[in-house]
């Protein structure tokens, strides 16, 4: 049996840390928890569950934060997590069975990280991301924002995931805390690596900085070292943003160079459908869908469920209406009501076409 330390970065997160590390707390043999300057109860909460509590000082780069963590690990393999993630309870039974199981010869162990919900709290919304490491190898984290850890040789799958659970909190500095950070970059004239330039540009979409985003955007593409996730995105937001700004026909662009890519994906079929049927031209809104449902979403890919299950279903069902196909129309309205029975649409539909 392979031994573990957890290791957690902190700050003000009073609300949710004691959910995080009661997940866990059997699981790991050790817990060190990272404070980044926290004002509320944070690290006596943390005093509960461990002694190794260690004080870091803020310097605008989390990736130096989690590397101080990692220098504090003493166990065979890290686990790391964020205070609003927790392992749900067959996750926690699978991690248990892992920790028995796992070969030393695995360098790192990849699990999905499910963060969005719909509103009956299934998964919509996961991706993979390396979760365990054998510590002696000495794996770092790289970027001051979106930090990621970079790792090699003998990965493994698995399908443990890991849950984010965000805090009731109704406003926290950290929303424009990232942005800060960039603009800081930026004004300091610091090298901005291409994932750099691409969360920034995430950022100025998501304060509505829309046309700096698409210059940003740009930037990150010419720099032809996109990884294929972050490119195909790159693609969608970009959509997004040229139709925020009222450019419809670079936002149609932008969505067919993800074809040029990758195979299509559902949530791209979906937006072109979508485009399509906005135009009331539902034969080709309704092939648009129809492949949605065909398409194969990627393991490796950021997921968003709904695009290849119920939704398409839902526009389906709205297209076979305008064409006449009452048949068809209730055909995919029942297919919706299988995945999403309480949508207010497919009730709505149900209410018209009969339950």
């Amino acid at each position: 049996m392979i031994s573990i330390s957890l290791c957690v970065i902190v700050k003000n997160e009073e609300e949710v840390l004691a959910g995080c590390l009661d997940s866990v707390k059997d699981i790991a043999d050790e817990i060190v928890i990272v404070d980044t300057g926290s004002l509320d109860q944070t690290k006596e909460i943390a005093s509960r569950y461990t002694d190794k509590i260690y004080d870091f000082e803020w310097i605008d780069h989390f990736a130096a934060a989690r590397n101080f963590a990692f220098s504090k690990a003493e166990m065979e393999y890290i686990l790391w997590l964020d205070a609003d993630d927790i392992f749900l309870e067959e996750d926690r039974r699978k991690l248990i069975e892992l920790k028995a199981s796992l070969s030393k010869d695995v360098d790192a162990v990849s699990m999905y990280y499910h963060v969005g919900f719909d509103a009956r709290g299934e998964v919509n919304f996961k991706y993979r991301r390396n979760r365990l490491v054998k510590r002696d190898i000495g794996f770092r984290w790289i970027g001051a924002v979106h930090e990621y850890l970079e790792v090699y040789g003998n990965i493994m799958e698995t399908d443990i995931a890991v849950t984010h659970r965000k805090s009731d909190k109704k406003h926290s500095p950290s929303s424009d805390r990232n942005l800060n950070i960039y603009e800081k970059m930026a004004e300091n004239s610091e090298t901005m690596t291409p994932r750099d330039l691409f969360y920034f540009a995430n950022e100025l979409k998501d304060h509505g900085q829309y046309q700096r985003a698409i210059t940003y955007y740009h930037h990150f593409l010419s720099t032809k070292q996109c990884w294929i996730e972050d490119e195909i995105r790159t693609c969608q937001y970009l959509s997004d943003c040229y139709k925020a700004v009222g450019h419809e026909e670079a936002a149609l662009t932008s969505l067919l160079k993800a074809f040029l890519i990758d195979c299509p994906r559902p949530e791209f079929c979906c937006r072109l459908g979508d485009y399509f049927t906005e135009k009331q031209q539902y034969p080709q809104g309704a092939f648009w869908y129809e492949l949605a449902l065909s398409a194969k979403s990627n393991d490796t890919s950021f997921t968003q469920v709904e695009f290849s299950t119920w939704y398409p279903h839902l526009q389906l069902c709205v297209c076979h209406w305008q064409l006449g196909d009452r048949e068809k129309a209730k055909y995919h309205n029942d297919k919706a009501a299988s995945y999403n029975p309480s949508h207010p649409s497919v009730l709505y539909n149900q209410g018209v076409l009969g339950g």
